[in-house]
């Protein structure tokens, strides 16, 4: 089954803002980051539940290169990425997105 994806608005902003970091740090490494982003959310379509659960409906995917992961919940019918999420910075801020 094929479940449509969604973001929250947060986690919009936070996967642009990481990648304008990467970028200003070294043209071209933006991309790079946001090709690894979504390589992880590629990854959680084809296999939902494979990543740990952080709590509750909470599963976390981690990025390979990157210090982020992608925080997301799922339904039947969809997968919610709730945060993009560095993961040396205030790690339960994401708490209460849905």
């Amino acid at each position: 089954m094929s479940r449509r994806i969604s973001f929250h608005r947060l986690a919009k902003q936070e996967l642009k803002e990481a990648a304008h970091y990467y970028d200003s740090e070294s043209h071209g490494l933006g991309l790079e980051f946001l090709q690894e982003i979504e390589q992880c959310i590629q990854s959680v379509v084809e296999y939902p539940e494979a990543a740990p659960v952080l709590g509750g409906p909470v599963r976390q995917r981690l990025a390979r290169r990157f210090p982020y992961a992608v925080l997301y919940s799922i339904t039947p019918a969809r997968i919610r990425v709730l945060a993009v999420m560095h993961l040396k910075r205030r790690p339960m801020y994401w708490v209460g997105r849905q």
